[in-house]
C-alpha cells in the first residue's frame, strides 16, 4: 500500500514534468497548523531539513503556523536532525499534572507551562534560527482587534462569536476581528535589521509584518501556539502593535496564501497531513473554501494516503481529542502517538524513492 500522496497545482506539475523534483527547486515551505497532526510530519521533515535540502544553496522561506511555526522555527536550528527528534519526543511526552482538587487545568497554567517548555527547548540557541545562512523564518500570529484586542471572561467569547458570524459572510470580513500577523527574520547580513521580504502577497487579508529578533522570539512563537479558550493570548509583544496575540491558525489554518517564489526556486513545498489547504481555522466548516485556487499554482503537497492512516492506532493520525480521550493515562497516549510517528517513517522514505525517479502518474491535481 503506497503510503504517500502528491497533489500538485499546474505550474508545480509542468516543473516537475520538465525536470522532476531538485533541492535547488524549493523556494518556499508553508508548515500547518494542526496539533498533534503535525507529529505524523517527523520523519519528513527529518529528512527534508536534515539530508535533501542540505544538497543545495538557494534561500528558502519557511512560513509556520502554531505546530507548524515550531516546526519550522526547530528546522532553522544548526543541527536540524537532532532538533526535530527532540521536539518529536518532546511533544509526545507533554504532560500537565492536575492539581489536586481541579478537574481540567486553566488556560493560565497551560499557559506558563508551554512557555517554560519552549524557553527550556530554545534556550541559548535563538541566534541559531535568525542568522540561519539560507532560511528566512516566518511565525503566523492573529493578533485580535477592537473586542478581541484584549483577553476577558466575557469580551473573548463575545469576540470569537463576531468573528464566527463575520467569517461565515465573507473570510476578508474576519478582519475586522483579527488579522494576520507575521513575524519575520532578517537576511543574514542584516540581522537584527528589517524583516524578510514576505514570500507571499497580502491582498487576501489585513496583514501586518514586524522584525523577528531575540526580544520577541519567545513570545512570538508562543503567541502563534495559543489556541484561543486553552491558552491565554499573548500580550506586549516586543516591538508589536499591542493587542492580545493568538494561535495563527485562526486566520490561516493551513496557510492558504497567494505564494510568489522565485523563478530560479518556484516551487513550494508542503509537507501537510492532508489534501485540503483550508485557509482559515473557523473555515473548517464552509467546505466549498476547502478547494484549490490559483494561490496554489506553484504548490506540491505531498501528504499521508487516507488509506494508510487508516491503518494507524485509532484508525486516524494522532489528533488533539487524544488529550481527552486519554486523559491522565499519559502512557497509554504516548504509546499511540509514538507508534504513529514510528509507522510515518515510511512516508520520508516513500518521498526519497520518489525524488530518485518522479512518477507523474501518482501527482494529482490539488
Amino acid at each position: 500500500m503506497p503510503s504517500l500522496r502528491f497533489y500538485a497545482g499546474p505550474a508545480a506539475r509542468s516543473h516537475i514534468e520538465q525536470h522532476g523534483l531538485r533541492a535547488q527547486d524549493v523556494g518556499i515551505i508553508p508548515a500547518a497548523a494542526g496539533g498533534p497532526k503535525g507529529l505524523i510530519l517527523g520523519p519528513l521533515d527529518r529528512f527534508i531539513f536534515g539530508h535533501w535540502l542540505a544538497r543545495s544553496a538557494q534561500p528558502v522561506h519557511l512560513v509556520g503556523a502554531s505546530i507548524g511555526a515550531w516546526r519550522m522555527a526547530t528546522a532553522c536550528l544548526d543541527q536540524p536532525l537532532a532538533a526535530l527528534e527532540r521536539l518529536e519526543r518532546d511533544y509526545i511526552a507533554q504532560h500537565h499534572e492536575l492539581p489536586p482538587g481541579q478537574k481540567r487545568h486553566s488556560p493560565d497554567q497551560i499557559s506558563a507551562r508551554f512557555g517554560a517548555n519552549l524557553r527550556a527547548f530554545y534556550s541559548g540557541r535563538i541566534d541559531e534560527v535568525l542568522r540561519h545562512p539560507r532560511y528566512r523564518l516566518h511565525l503566523v500570529a492573529s493578533r485580535g482587534r477592537h473586542v478581541l484586542a484584549r483577553d476577558g471572561r466575557w469580551r473573548t467569547p463575545l469576540g470569537y462569536l463576531g468573528a464566527f458570524a463575520a467569517n461565515a459572510l465573507h473570510r476578508r470580513a474576519l478582519g475586522a476581528w483579527l488579522e494576520r500577523v507575521v513575524f519575520s527574520s532578517a537576511e543574514p547580513e542584516l540581522a537584527g535589521g528589517p524583516a524578510s521580504t514576505l514570500p507571499f502577497s497580502t491582498q487576501d487579508f489585513r496583514t501586518r509584518q514586524v522584525p523577528l529578533s531575540g526580544d520577541n522570539f519567545m513570545d512570538a512563537l508562543q503567541a502563534s501556539c495559543s489556541i484561543p479558550f486553552m491558552l491565554r493570548p499573548v500580550q506586549g509583544i516586543a516591538g508589536a502593535p499591542p493587542g492580545a496575540y493568538w494561535d495563527g491558525g485562526i486566520t490561516d489554518y493551513h496557510l492558504h496564501l497567494r505564494y510568489q517564489p522565485t523563478a530560479a526556486s518556484p516551487i513550494v513545498l508542503y509537507p501537510h497531513f492532508q489534501k485540503d489547504v483550508v485557509p482559515g481555522w473557523l473555515d473548517k466548516a464552509w467546505k466549498r473554501r476547502h478547494r484549490s485556487s490559483p494561490a496554489l499554482d506553484n504548490m506540491l503537497v505531498i501528504a499521508p494516503d487516507p488509506a494508510w492512516a487508516r491503518t494507524l492506532p485509532n484508525g486516524r493520525l494522532p489528533d488533539r481529542s487524544d488529550f481527552a480521550r486519554y486523559g491522565q493515562d499519559i502512557a497509554a497516549r504516548m504509546k499511540v502517538w509514538s507508534a504513529a510517528t514510528a509507522a510515518s517513517q515510511c512516508l520520508a522514505d516513500e518521498f526519497a524513492q520518489w525524488l530518485e525517479r518522479p512518477d507523474l502518474s501518482r501527482v494529482e491535481a490539488l
